[in-house]
């Protein structure tokens, strides 16, 4: 049987991805981060080892004890742990961190993944396994955008491409064609919140991939406490990008969102 590996830290995700390869015949050996994964993965996976944020040689070390030789990454593992005090990097993150040239995501995605392909491991594309979890194109909500809304669709997603091009986040939060707020290390749900508090009521919530997303690494995701942010501040409209992002629990996404009055659209941008 062949392996697959999942490195997984916080969300539904990495336990998404492990169901879907496992029914496909896999065996799924997982490395999951501490105070993050989910309890959840430890049934999900056949074979699972735990370990401390910051340890990537003992990530590694655990895919290679499991014969591992194309891994997943799935989960969300916030950069702000970095500048966090308790969290001690193990000596090959040490080395890791200080050869990058900056601390942009980008930056320490593309390293630990050459540092996994130095030991024979493969990351391969985080839906491979899943690809009923890609944002389908169109309107997903019975809720349709107001020609203003679309309007600011439109602006936002041109601010949301251009600060994924300098791998400062992927959302912005936008009303009347004025930018409330840009994500950055905080990530998506406090990003809404804050231009939410500028927005008063019926934002435009807009998440895309960089223009030179790594499908392997950091793709857009969608969760239920995307739409609890939207829904805390009273937005109005959550456009994502179609085929380049993921949904979790989608039918469930699109329910709740209905209920409280928000529209969900997967976008093609090469339209705009």
């Amino acid at each position: 049987m062949e392996h697959i590996g999942i490195i997984a830290g916080r969300g539904d995700l990495p336990k998404i991805i492990a169901l879907d390869a496992r029914e496909r015949g896999f065996k799924v050996v997982t490395v999951a981060i501490e105070n993050l994964a989910s309890a959840d993965m430890n049934e999900a996976s056949d074979e699972i080892r735990w370990i401390n944020v910051g340890k990537l040689g003992s990530m590694i070390d655990a895919l290679k004890d499991f014969e591992v030789k194309k891994a997943i990454m799935a989960g969300k593992v916030p950069k702000s742990l970095l500048y966090k005090s308790g969290i001690i990097p193990d000596w090959r993150a040490v080395k890791l961190l200080f050869s990058l040239k900056d601390k942009t995501d980008d930056s320490i995605l593309n390293a630990i993944t050459k540092e996994m392909e130095k030991e024979g491991i493969d990351i391969i594309d985080t839906a491979s396994f899943s690809p009923h979890l890609l944002t389908p194109e169109g309107v997903l909500t019975e809720i349709r955008p107001t020609d203003d809304e679309w309007k600011d669709i439109e602006f936002g997603w041109k601010i949301a491409k251009e600060i994924g091009k300098l791998d400062i986040g992927q959302t912005v939060v936008v009303k009347g064609k004025a930018v409330m707020a840009v994500e950055a290390i905080e990530g998506t749900d406090e990003a809404i919140l804050r231009g939410g508090k500028w927005a008063g009521e019926s934002a435009v919530v807009v998440k895309v991939s960089k223009p030179h997303q790594d499908m392997r690494l950091d793709v857009p995701v969608i969760g239920s406490d995307t739409l609890k942010s939207m829904i805390d501040v009273k937005a109005r409209v959550l456009a994502v990008e179609a085929k380049r992002s993921i949904i979790i629990d989608r039918a469930g996404i699109v329910r709740n969102a209905e209920e409280a009055g928000i529209s969900i659209v997967g976008v093609n941008g090469a339209k705009f």
